[in-house]
């Protein structure tokens, strides 16, 4: 009976939830189906937000007027919503400093505490120590 009115209506005959009892359908034009829900998909995700990375980079030994000027920007970074990779990256053998690649990105983190939150701990990587930290929400 439905297979014959959407044959007479020119359409498709499509089945939208067969677990259901009868089995439920519809009679559309299918290739038009399918065009609009690319075009819904599309639009979902030119809405969906991405989620930017920015990273900033120390030596073990930054003096403090370089790590002002890296803080500044690491502070216009998690204002302007992007998540903060900051890492003390250790040439050679300065590896035997680790203790102040530890404290320089604690202090960052501190001193960074009202504009994001500290997503990870510093982590020794190889010869880098990474932190993470993502931007605090606006309420």
């Amino acid at each position: 009976m439905a297979l014959a009115k959407a044959e007479e209506l020119e359409l498709d005959l499509v089945e939208i939830s067969p677990k259901a009892d009868p089995p439920v359908c519809k009679i559309i034009d299918y290739k038009k189906f399918l065009y609009e829900q690319k075009k819904r998909e599309k639009v979902m995700k030119a809405k969906a937000s991405k989620v930017v990375v920015k990273e900033i980079r120390f030596g073990p030994q930054t003096d403090d007027h370089d790590y002002e000027f890296k803080k500044k920007h690491a502070e216009k970074f998690l204002k302007d919503g992007a998540k903060l990779k900051a890492y003390v990256f250790f040439k050679g053998r300065s590896i035997v400093y680790k203790d102040q690649g530890e404290i320089l990105l604690l202090r960052l983190a501190q001193e960074l505490e009202e504009l994001g939150k500290v997503e990870q701990m510093p982590k020794l990587e190889g010869k880098r120590m990474t932190m993470f930290l993502a931007p605090k929400t606006k309420k």
